[in-house]
């Protein structure tokens, strides 16, 4: 398997479609819409934890009504605006056909939630002709908004927000996620990358919701981040974010495919460059370990 890598942002795909700032600013504002509606449908979950109905997915997934009520708010704020459009969303699936597909997860950290843990969010990202070109991801708790449009930066609450300037590996602050679908053979070669991270970083954190967790490394929370077994709605939104936050964007084998893949790695130019150097050989493992 060939490891390489850039710390210089893709170029985006050649294409004849043109993508026109009013069109971008409506896109935009539905993504905002629907995710604080979906935002709001959680908190009004919250107060009733204990009695929600929960169904497990599989081992440490679970969907309760909550994430089902959430998407189908989210999916009817978009809908109505563009009945055209397609949707790949978490809980229901793929519905429609059509060169926009809007990639919803609308309740990013389910387990958080379910346990009262203050750490889950919604995530919509915008996808045209293949590629992110508007994301939202909303902590309905703290009531912060980030969002970024293709060549427009980032922002949270309608602030410019980048990646942190920290260059040494000796100070950065990294984010993570567990394997948890396939623990038994990826959990070794992680622990691995996580214990050589740990002694080479000044921590390593794992808040348990990754579209919140890029979120952070875009507005200089965190420097860096990893993780594998994801899924595109848990990276869609916050992997445009950090990008137009200035931030480093790939699968963990320096590839470009990384929904697809389902693993990251991300940081600043540095702290990315940093990662990916000091634990080139633990990612193979971790890679291996995954397939």
């Amino acid at each position: 398997m060939k490891v390489g890598y850039s710390t210089a942002p893709a170029a985006p795909p050649q294409s004849s479609f043109t993508l026109t700032e009013s069109f971008m600013n409506a896109l935009q504002n539905v993504a905002v819409m629907a995710a604080r509606r979906g935002g709001a449908i959680l908190i009004r979950h919250i107060p009733k934890l204990e009695k929600l109905k929960v169904e497990k997915k599989g081992h440490n997934d679970f969907v309760s009504e909550a994430d089902r009520a959430a998407e189908a708010a989210v999916i009817e704020v978009i809908l109505k605006h563009y009945p055209d459009h397609a949707i790949m969303a978490e809980e229901s699936g793929i519905q429609g056909d059509s060169d926009t597909v809007w990639i919803i997860d609308p309740l990013d950290g389910t387990t958080n939630f379910l346990h009262g843990f203050p750490q889950f969010c919604v995530s919509v990202g915008v996808q045209i002709k293949g590629r992110t070109e508007a994301a939202v991801v909303y902590d309905p708790l703290r009531q912060e908004l980030f969002a970024a449009s293709r060549g427009n930066g980032a922002t949270l609450d309608d602030r410019k927000i980048r990646v942190s300037g920290r260059k040494d590996m000796e100070h950065a602050l990294i984010g993570t996620g567990f394997p948890f679908r396939n623990a038994d053979m990826e959990m070794g070669p992680y622990l691995a990358m996580l214990g050589k991270i740990v002694r080479n970083t000044s921590g390593v954190r794992r808040p348990g919701a990754a579209a919140l967790d890029l979120c952070y490394v875009a507005a200089g929370r965190l420097d860096g981040f990893w993780e594998t077994n994801l899924k595109p709605w848990d990276l869609a939104a916050g992997a445009l974010i950090i990008r137009e936050a200035g931030g480093i964007v790939s699968g963990l084998d320096g590839s470009e495919n990384y929904l697809d893949a389902g693993h990251i790695l991300c940081g600043t130019p540095k702290i990315y460059a940093g990662l990916a150097k000091l634990c080139a050989q633990d990612i193979k493992a971790v890679l291996n370990a995954a397939r």
